[in-house]
């Protein structure tokens, strides 16, 4: 093991690409002058086929959290009656945002490892017709759960006049995402994800519809106005200090998703999850997750007949590899990887045979080199 290497493979942050890191190396410039107009002038639509919205996709300086916290405090008021579908630890966060601003909480709790069945949600908004707002985690990361998020929005629309508001910020970047086209009100992204950076910026866009509930909320903001950062995106400004090395470093991952092309951005994350899942299928070690329910951004797996964090520690030890461990009720029982922004399935191929000699350490009773060759096989499979 080399003491300078460090192979980080946990569900963010995530590694930076080195033409990443180059650019957030670019000389200081001032946060009010013409450069930096420029730069946020060349960013400003080459964000929305990210989000798959023609609406600006506005930028504060913050975590992906503050960018949660954002969404809560600019659509919904205290006493506000709202949903929150709970299916990880992130939907329980935004849950207890929205606790924390005395708004009106249901919990919709969903099993850990599952996803949400739009047609529940659809039951309970039919019985709380008082509901304005939903809100709904993409990715849950906890997990490695993607949620069916535009059926979810689907099913809202159709039988009430909530607002959709949805935390994208594991998967955005990773997995296609139609803000407009699925009606999403208000979605939000960090930076540390899929995004290829480190943490520090989260991004959010509202619909024309959430637009005019932002207007009229009553709900005391300040640094987390959208207002104010609409107001001055239109003259390619910010209303607080922006981490300007992190624009510098985003400049450069627009440059590598166009270079890439989203659509094979968002096959390579699926061509990363099906590899990792054929390789711990070949193991015999169980998922959490379903099929049907995976995410192509992290993977969660739940051994039966060997400790999660034995494994995590060997793999740390012998090689500087870093995956991670469950959240709340599930610390212990599952360890996650994450194969999301700058990972290939090299990378994946890297992680897998670094994994089954950590198994054999421990003293799991494996086949040295039969997840490889199931991940390799799903690699020439799908054609890249």
């Amino acid at each position: 093991m080399l003491p300078d290497q460090h192979l980080l493979r946990i569900p963010g942050p995530s590694p930076i690409p080195p033409s990443v890191e180059r650019a957030m190396n670019r000389p200081m410039i001032g946060h009010r002058g013409q450069e930096t107009k420029e730069l946020l002038k060349a960013i400003r639509p080459r964000l929305k086929p990210v989000f798959g919205t023609e609406q600006d996709v506005l930028i504060i300086t913050g975590s992906g959290t503050s960018g949660l916290e954002t969404a809560v405090v600019n659509t919904v008021e205290p006493g506000d009656e709202v949903l929150v579908v709970v299916t990880g630890a992130f939907g329980d966060r935004f849950a207890k945002i929205c606790e924390a601003y005395q708004i009106k909480t249901h919990r919709y709790e969903v099993e850990w490892g599952s996803a949400v069945d739009p047609e529940n949600v659809k039951q309970f908004l039919e019985s709380h017709p008082g509901i304005k707002a939903v809100f709904a985690t993409y990715c849950e990361t906890s997990t490695g759960v993607l949620n069916p998020i535009s059926k979810i929005a689907e099913v809202v629309h159709a039988v009430s006049d909530a607002l959709v508001i949805v935390d994208g910020v594991s998967c955005v970047g990773g997995v296609q995402t139609k803000m407009d086209e699925w009606g999403i009100d208000v979605l939000v992204t960090g930076s540390q994800k899929a995004m290829m950076l480190p943490a520090g910026l989260t991004f959010i866009a509202a619909s024309e519809r959430a637009w005019q509930v932002i207007e009229s909320n009553k709900q005391s903001r300040f640094y987390l106005d959208l207002r104010k950062y609409r107001d001055n995106l239109q003259k390619n400004a910010t209303p607080f200090t922006p981490g300007l090395s992190l624009l510098f470093g985003l400049d450069q991952v627009l440059h590598l998703l166009e270079e890439e092309g989203l659509d094979n951005v968002y096959a390579r994350h699926q061509q990363m999850m099906k590899m990792t899942r054929a390789a711990f299928q070949a193991l015999h070690i169980p998922l959490l997750t379903s099929e049907e329910a995976a995410s192509p951004t992290v993977t969660a797996v739940k051994p039966e007949d060997f400790a999660a964090e034995e494994l995590r520690k060997a793999v740390k030890q012998h090689f500087n590899l870093s995956v991670a461990g469950g959240q709340q009720h599930l610390q212990g029982k599952i360890f996650r990887i994450g194969h999301m922004g700058y990972c290939s399935p090299a990378d994946v191929l890297q992680i897998i045979g670094v994994m089954e000699i950590g198994l054999q350490q421990i003293g799991k009773d494996i086949e040295l080199g039969a997840g490889t060759k199931a991940a390799q096989k799903v690699y020439l499979e799908t054609g890249r």
